[in-house]
């Protein structure tokens, strides 16, 4: 058999048709390769930007910070001992101030009245008599007696006992000193708190020998009579004598012997 010159043999058909094959698919992996190697180049180039970017950050960060804010490990050790050093120093000053303040509080107390341990006083209790003379002028706040220096009729709430000037004047009943204070109508005038709520007060007075906070036992000095105030220059020299059940006045002749 035998063939036309001018027809090609299948096989010839065959292997062109196998090239052009696999020429379009060497062609598609080299275009799909460069499509990849695009995106991953994009990708390693982002990437690279953003670690600048991130350390731009950091370094200007790094900028800002001073030396200022660097302590040393020596540095913060002699701070440390310098602050507990302080803290050692400041100590014994706390515990005088605290120690003033204890003792200014038990200098209060005594001056309120509150230190009277020792002292008691009741309805039952007698009064001695804190002066020499005579009474001139009972006590009266249910009706008005007369003051004969000021010529009115007025409630009296002390007894107005007569005495000589300069003799001395003792507590009619143990006592602390709450009070001393200088008044127009009395002169010199202590306050003595016998305990219970009851408390002695002795004016027209000099020369007072005793302090806020001080014990006086019965009969111990409270002052020495002085020349009236003008309130009580006609009665002459005299004591004013009252006492207080809590603050108010009640009559001392309950209590005398």
């Amino acid at each position: 058999m035998f063939m036309n010159k001018n027809e090609k043999p299948s096989l010839w058909r065959g292997k062109g048709a196998a090239v052009g094959i696999v020429i379009c698919f060497v062609a598609v992996i080299a275009m799909a390769g460069a499509y990849t190697f695009n995106n991953y180049q994009k990708q390693i180039d982002e990437q690279v930007a953003k670690a600048e970017q991130q350390a731009e950050e950091l370094t200007k960060e790094t900028e800002e910070t001073t030396t200022d804010d660097i302590v040393l490990p020596e540095a913060e050790e002699e701070t440390q001992g310098t602050e507990e050093q302080t803290a050692e120093e400041e100590l014994p000053m706390e515990d005088d101030t605290q120690q003033e303040e204890n003792e200014s509080s038990a200098e209060e107390s005594a001056a309120s009245g509150d230190n009277t341990s020792g002292v008691w006083f009741s309805e039952d209790s007698i009064l001695e008599w804190p002066a020499s003379g005579a009474v001139i002028m009972g006590y009266s706040m249910d009706q008005t007696v007369f003051f004969q220096t000021l010529e009115q009729y007025k409630y009296n709430p002390a007894l107005i006992v007569s005495g000589e000037t300069g003799e001395t004047i003792g507590a009619s009943a143990p006592g602390i000193v709450t009070n001393i204070e200088q008044t127009a109508q009395t002169g010199t005038t202590v306050t003595l708190d016998m305990g219970n709520g009851y408390s002695a007060v002795y004016g027209q007075l000099k020369e007072v020998p005793v302090s806020v906070g001080d014990y006086v036992e019965t009969g111990g000095t409270v002052g020495y009579l002085s020349e009236p105030t003008k309130y009580y220059s006609v009665e002459g020299p005299n004591l004013y004598f009252e006492v207080l059940k809590d603050g108010e006045p009640v009559d001392p002749m309950n209590y005398m012997e």
